[in-house]
């Protein structure tokens, strides 16, 4: 458990570090990049991602998790130093593309936490891992910042470090349990593996599961796209001030999802929390707009942005522990590959969602002569969509508790016993 963290933790790290570093670097007078070919630059990744999350997953099924880890791993490594010593646009494109294809290792580490846990414990185990993401959030983008004093390029060498160091800890002591029965390993000797794969993501269960994730994610990535213009418009705030923001939200999911999500469930279930978290998280969207230096404060940012981050963090890891349980355990790569390139097509949906609105409402506001960048009308309209979404993915998890409420309590009593 503790590799697997660590390998969470330092690709997170990875990500975090190119955020605040990647558009000044291709900006720079090295590549000249326009800001539309930085944004190419920063999805080029994320396509990746949402192609090759779920062939890794079955590679890990079929091939055991620790060679699959191991190779993405080193792979992720390889794309940093080809971003630090790249000397040509088209070489920050292979780097991010490879580090694309080979950061869709989590689901790999998912379906090892699976391997290894219970299903009572799955969800305690999937919010070790939200934790990981967390820290890694809050350490990475500060990293990068103070890194690159010593020279832009200096972030991605540590990070590719980092990755390096990782494989090592990896090989030496990560065991393989993927073994010679497995039903994953069974299931892709007799060849079944990707037909078991399709007639599971035909469930009525796991469809609603997957849904309501990608709601989810798509809502979470219009708050983080326009939170720092919200406080920047309204507050007057610097990234220094976003970044504590950032680590206080960081932080409190952390303490949720590192500590208190095994004793939530074992209480309540996962549904129960889903529907509790669509419900914060759609408050802290909905109300977050009104508050300013006049109303609210800051003290009114930090309780909306603990609502929000205790309903996502909630929500997010007993999703994920839901989607696993939807599958034998022939099937865990694969479907946890799935989940992830839903969540990777929902982190391209959300800022691009949220760019439109903001763009929409922009030339709404400029009718009578204005030239802000953003208005109060920009902000009411893109927090309340994503408020919106949050709203309909609660409809949809009470509906979903409802039709599958003897599914689930026979599962929890054959976990009880």
């Amino acid at each position: 458990m503790v590799v697997i963290f660590t390998t969470v933790f330092i690709d997170l790290v990875g990500f975090g570090i190119v955020i605040p570093v990647l558009p000044f670097y291709a900006e720079g007078t090295r590549f000249n990049a326009t800001p539309r070919t930085v944004g190419f630059l920063f999805a080029s990744y994320s396509v990746m991602q949402l192609i090759f999350s779920p062939v890794l997953g079955r590679l890990s099924d079929k091939y055991g998790r620790r060679p699959v880890l191991l190779i993405s791993i080193i792979g992720t490594g390889i794309g940093f130093l080809i971003l630090g010593f790249a000397t040509t646009l088209w070489m920050l494109f292979v780097g991010r593309i490879l580090d694309g294809i080979t950061g869709g290792n989590i689901s790999t580490a998912q379906a090892y936490i699976a391997d290894i846990t219970t299903k009572e414990e799955r969800a305690k185990g999937m919010g070790l891992l939200g934790a990981a993401f967390g820290l890694g959030f809050i350490f990475g983008p500060a990293i990068g910042g103070i890194l690159s004093q010593w020279g832009v390029a200096v972030p991605f060498l540590f990070a590719a470090g980092l990755c390096f160091a990782n494989a090592t800890l990896l090989y030496f002591t990560l065991p393989e349990t993927v073994t010679a029965d497995h039903p994953a390993r069974t299931l892709a000797a007799g060849g079944r593996g990707l037909s078991q794969l399709i007639q599971s993501l035909k469930q009525p269960r796991l469809g609603f599961v997957l849904i309501i994730y990608f709601m989810f994610i798509v809502a979470f990535s219009i708050m983080t796209t326009t939170f720092s213009l919200y406080t920047m418009f309204r507050f007057g705030y610097d990234a220094k001030h976003n970044g504590y923001l950032f680590a206080y939200v960081g932080i409190l999911a952390v303490i949720i999802q590192g500590g208190l999500i095994g004793r939530l469930v074992k209480r309540f279930g996962e549904l129960p929390l889903v529907i509790v978290g669509a419900l914060f998280f759609a408050a802290s969207l909905f109300a977050v707009p009104f508050v300013g230096p006049h109303a609210g404060g800051l003290l009114g940012l930090l309780i909306g942005g603990g609502i929000f981050s205790a309903g996502n963090s909630l929500a997010t890891p007993s999703l994920t522990s839901l989607a696993s349980k939807s599958v034998g355990r022939g099937e865990q790569g694969g479907v946890l590959g799935v989940t992830q390139s839903v969540a990777s097509l929902a982190r391209a949906v959300g800022p691009a969602l949220a760019a439109f609105l903001i763009h929409s409402t922009i030339a709404y506001e400029g009718a009578d002569g204005k030239s802000h960048f953003m208005s109060d009308h920009s902000l009411f309209v893109t927090f309340w969509t994503g408020a919106g979404i949050m709203f309909l993915a609660f409809l949809l998890a009470a509906y979903f508790t409802r039709v599958h409420a003897l599914d689930y309590s026979e599962d929890r009593v054959a976990e009880a016993a």
